[in-house]
Formats: C-alpha cells, structure tokens, sequence
C-alpha cells in the first residue's frame, strides 16, 4: 500500500467513525476541503481520495460547487440503529439465511423477464467501476432481483424493507482494502454475482444457494477479520 492510500485509509476510518457515532448527522456538510487538509495534516490529493471513498460506500454525496454532504440511505428504523459490529455480524446471518434460500427458489421459479431484470442488474453493477458512488444502489438492486425472482412476495419484501441500509451497513466495518473503490475486490465481488447468476439461468437451484452462501459468507468473512 502506498504511503499516500494508506494516509486516505486514515481519513476515511475517522469519517465513517463520526458518521456513525452521529457525530455528522444525516445532512450535515462535510468540512471544506481546506479544513480538512488542515486537520489531518495531509494533501489535497489525499482528501479527494477519502472522500471519494466515502462516496463509494454510499455515506455521503458530492454537488460541484457546494461541498459533501452525509448520506441518509432509505431504511427501516430498525436497520438505522444497526450500530455496532456485531450488530452486522447478526444482519449477515439473517441475509445469508433469507437470501440463499430466495436464490435457491429464484433458480427453480423464475420468469424469462425475472431473469432479464436480474441480468440488467448485474450489468449495472459491473460498470460502477466507472462510478464507485453507485455501488451501493448497484448492489442492492442485484440482490433485490434475484428476491423478486423467488416467486414468494415474502423475500422481495423483506429484502426491499431492510433497503440499501443491508449493503452500506456491512461496507461502513469493512478494511479499506475490501473498498468498492479497489478494482481487484470489485472484480472478485462481481465474480461472486456471476455465480449467482449463471446457477439461476441454469435453473441449479442448489448451486445457487451455494453460489449466494458463499458471496455473503465471504463479506462476513471479511467483517470478521
């Protein structure tokens, strides 16, 4: 790691800290990009760097000529005082138990369309490596695609009301290194979707249960490392 990701690695961790801590509520600008340069004793360069990070992982949004600003993402109340690590060690559990029985079901039940729609999202996840800050939405829309897929209401549903909370949440206690923003685990994550994706075409109802144990389980993994 170079001196200088590793100085933005520093900013990063301190900025989500204070977003989570509430410390910079949803709303709340970020400092100007001098302010910060000045607090942390880094460059310009370093800062822009952090910030797009904490774009990458959905917590804030960037409007030329007015600042950054922290990102509230649509969430139940219940997902919002998702707090503490192990918080999301149990949110992980619950995604691998719903959402590896949703795929399994997707492979067996699902329409031509609903395979269209899980395929654009998967399209739409491989180009935010272009634009890290949509990885979120990205994400979620995958995920979401392949519950509507199951031909039970009650996956969608569940996995539409946790909302891109279920993604960010998780992102907010990752290493930097397992940033969206790092095209080697962009790779690997988009590696993992295609699994998914290829067991549902093939209608392998147990491969894809196991194509999407194995995509969550390898982001608890790396929670709990």
């Amino acid at each position: 790691m170079s001196a200088r990701r590793g100085l933005a690695y520093d900013v990063v961790a301190e900025l989500k800290r204070r977003i989570l801590a509430g410390e910079l509520a949803p709303g709340a600008k970020l400092p100007a990009e001098n302010g910060l340069v000045e607090e942390f004793g880094v460059s310009r360069t370093v800062i822009r760097e952090a910030v797009s990070r904490l774009q990458a992982a959905g917590l804030v949004e960037t409007f030329q000529g007015r600042g950054s600003f922290v990102l509230e993402v649509p969430g139940p109340v219940e997902l919002r005082e998702v707090r503490s690590h192990q918080d999301v060690l149990e949110l992980m559990d619950f995604r691998i138990g719903v959402e590896s029985e949703a795929a399994g079901l997707a492979a067996v039940r699902r329409t031509d369309v609903q395979v269209l729609g899980i395929e654009r999202a998967l399209d739409g996840f491989r180009r935010v490596g272009d634009d890290p800050a949509r990885s979120v939405e990205a994400d979620f829309a995958f995920h979401l695609a392949v519950a509507l897929a199951s031909g039970n209401r009650f996956y969608g549903e569940a996995i539409r009301e946790l909302g891109p909370m279920m993604i960010m949440l998780p992102r907010t206690r990752l290493d930097p290194a397992y940033e969206m923003s790092d095209p080697d685990h962009l790779t690997r994550v988009i590696h993992e979707h295609e699994n998914i994706h290829s067991a549902i075409v093939h209608g392998d109802g147990e491969a894809a249960r196991a194509a999407m144990r194995v995509h969550l389980a390898n982001t608890r993994h790396r929670l709990g490392a």
